[in-house]
C-alpha cells in the first residue's frame, strides 16, 4: 500500500534531507558513490522508471521496495537499499556525531552573532 510508502517517508525526513542537500551541493565524492549505487539499482527488480511504486508521484526512478526516490536516496550517504544491494556509508554512530557537530557549530555560530550584535541594550 502507497499509505505505507508514505509513512515510511516521514520516519526517514532527515534521510531524505541528506539526499536533497547531496543533490543540490553537488559533492564529487557523493556523486561517486550515488553512480556506484545507481550500477547496482539498474540491475534490480525493484527499479521503477515509470513511478508507478513511488511513494511521492513525478519522483521516478524510485524503489518499488521501500517507493523511495533514487535520485535523493543514492546520495543519502546514511541510507541502505531495502533489498541489501548497498548499505549505508555512515553508520548510526557516525550519523550522530555528525548531527552532534553540525547542532554545535550551529550554536557557536548563534554565539557570536549574538555577541557581535548591537542593539539599545548595549547603550
Amino acid at each position: 500500500m502507497k499509505w505505507n510508502k508514505i509513512i515510511g517517508a516521514f520516519n526517514n525526513m532527515d534521510k531524505i534531507m541528506e539526499g536533497v542537500k547531496n543533490k543540490i551541493f553537488k559533492r564529487d565524492d557523493v556523486e561517486q558513490i550515488a553512480d556506484i549505487r545507481w550500477m547496482q539499482c539498474l540491475n534490480c527488480p525493484s527499479l521503477d522508471e515509470k513511478g508507478d511504486k513511488c511513494a511521492v508521484p513525478t519522483t521516478q526512478p524510485c524503489c518499488a521496495d521501500c517507493g523511495c526516490s533514487l535520485g535523493l536516496k543514492l546520495r543519502a550517504l546514511s541510507s541502505s537499499c531495502p533489498k541489501g544491494r548497498w548499505t549505508a556509508v555512515v553508520n548510526k554512530e557516525g550519523e550522530k556525531k555528525i548531527k552532534q557537530q553540525i547542532l554545535e557549530s550551529r550554536n557557536e555560530k548563534i554565539k557570536v552573532k549574538n555577541k557581535n550584535k548591537k542593539d539599545a541594550s548595549n547603550i
